[in-house]
């Protein structure tokens, strides 16, 4: 007998893992029906069942132990700022963009559509709720680009492909594209609290400008 022994632990729950987390949710079946996405569960049972699997759920304890890593200069000094994200990072990407997670909406609109994306975010978010950030702007550039004339001619098809490309290349050597946030705010970065801004008048003479902390708004007071 092990000297440092203690007593046997049984009253845990056993690991999590190796379930399908669509078919253990009735609730999310019910609303899908409800919703009018009912078309749509074949392909979330699949889903369900991938995400599930306990190799998948280890990939989203890797992308969080292993943090992503800022890299501002090569090793012969060039200005680069890249970020190195873990494997399991790129893993889980591939995973959402494959399943069209970002762009199943717009590629076929028909009732039910978002429902249904929307069920496919929630089944991902159970396993790795951080990489869900760029794949949600990308979704939502969709509409704005489709008015934007020849940026969005240029611009759509690569957001809208199904195929994960994290390479920092031109948009036109890459075979996709995501959408992201760029925060010019030094002593804020994404605390939109933190950040000052200073309106300026610029039509009307009589106007007077306010200076405003954490707001993001043009704000005139007038006599």
């Amino acid at each position: 007998m092990n000297p440092y022994d203690t007593h046997e632990i049984f009253n845990q729950a056993s690991a999590f893992g190796n379930v399908n987390l669509y078919a253990c949710d009735p609730a999310l079946q019910e609303a899908l029906t409800r919703e009018g996405a009912g078309w749509a569960s074949d392909a979330l049972h699949a889903l369900g069942e991938q995400l599930g699997r306990a190799e998948v759920l280890d990939l989203a304890r890797q992308a969080n132990v292993n943090k992503p890593v800022l890299h501002n200069f090569d090793r012969g000094g060039r200005r680069v700022d890249e970020v190195e994200f873990h494997p399991s990072w790129h893993q889980l990407m591939a995973l959402m963009i494959g399943a069209g997670v970002h762009a199943t909406p717009w590629e076929a609109a028909r009732p039910g559509a978002q429902v249904a994306r929307a069920a496919q975010y929630m089944l991902f978010g159970q396993v790795e709720n951080g990489s869900q950030c760029p794949l949600t702007m990308t979704y939502a550039s969709v509409p704005a680009l489709r008015q934007a004339g020849a940026i969005g001619a240029k611009w759509l098809p690569k957001i809208l492909s199904r195929q994960y490309d994290p390479r920092s290349l031109p948009i036109e050597q890459k075979s996709g594209a995501l959408i992201g946030m760029g925060m010019t705010e030094k002593q804020g970065g994404t605390d939109v609290r933190a950040n000052t801004t200073r309106a300026t008048v610029l039509d009307a003479p009589e106007a007077r400008a306010v200076r405003g902390r954490g707001r993001g708004c043009l704000a005139h007071r007038r006599p």
